[in-house]
């Protein structure tokens, strides 16, 4: 199933930092952000997800 930007995520389960399961349908009425990081220890990727943390404080407002 491909989505688009904008589109509504079909509802799952995962495991967030901590290890406990996380139901997106749980989130509802909260902002969310969805970050899947591919766990290829390179460079680019790394790169990716410390601009995610660097710029989080805008998508807290």
């Amino acid at each position: 199933m491909m989505i688009k930007e904008g589109d509504f995520a079909p509802d799952f389960t995962v495991k967030d930092q901590n290890g406990e399961q996380v139901k997106l349908s749980d989130l509802r009425g909260q902002k969310v952000v969805l970050y899947f990081y591919p766990k290829d220890d390179t460079p680019g990727c790394t790169k990716q997800a410390c601009s995610l943390r660097d710029g989080f404080a805008t998508f807290e407002t």
